[in-house]
């Protein structure tokens, strides 16, 4: 891969890492509960689901899965309803205790499988993993080579992206300690879900 190509795929994913999405409202909630070092931990399960995206991009996946349209859209309505669960789950769901201290956290196991989970099933990752980076594989160097750069790469944007969005998250407890406050930042979570989720859908859906 060249400097010029890694320096665009940096970029691409970059963007992509501060760019509100259900992974992001995912860590945000988590921080906002449990705190920014809990938050990570759904974050790294996002991460290695990246690795799964990643290997399928690298392997064709998504030329296969041009071949068969119709089971591949019921995966992603599938990976929607995920989203809009836990969506309508935010926004309808009881306020958060902003007045006593971060509660204790479920186990590490529990909260890495939710990134892991929502990553996986999420619609979104198909638009860069699908659809954008298939265009950053370079057939004059190492395929293997290529894709531990593009898993380096994507790990560490997505990781500081993420976590911005986590600290940020845990700095905001005294704002939303107003019951108003913190009603309409469950709304503004739950909708940014379920609004980039069918965008991610759309974009990488003919109809």
């Amino acid at each position: 891969m060249s400097l010029e190509l890694w320096l665009a795929l940096v970029a691409l994913f970059g963007v992509g890492g501060l760019t509100p999405g259900p992974a992001v409202m995912l860590v945000m909630s988590s921080s906002f509960r449990y705190g920014f070092k809990s938050a990570m931990v759904p974050a790294y399960g996002i991460a290695t689901a990246n690795l799964v995206w990643l290997l399928m991009a690298a392997s064709g996946a998504a030329i296969l899965a041009t071949k068969f349209p119709n089971a591949f859209l019921v995966l992603k309505g599938i990976g929607l309803l995920v989203i809009f669960y836990l969506a309508l789950s935010t926004i309808f769901g009881p306020l958060q205790d902003t007045v006593s201290k971060v509660i204790d956290p479920p186990r590490k196991k529990n909260l890495f499988s939710k990134g892991l989970a929502l990553q996986l099933s999420s619609p979104m990752p198909l638009v860069y993993f699908g659809l954008l980076l298939p265009n950053y594989f370079d057939i004059s160097y190492s395929l293997k080579t290529q894709v531990l750069v593009m898993f380096l790469t994507v790990t560490i944007t997505e990781l500081m992206g993420l976590g911005v969005y986590a600290y940020c998250a845990h700095k905001i407890r005294e704002w939303l300690k107003q019951t108003w406050a913190a009603r309409m930042f469950n709304i503004l979570i739950g909708l940014t879900m379920i609004a980039s989720g069918v965008w991610a859908l759309m974009a990488t859906t003919e109809f």
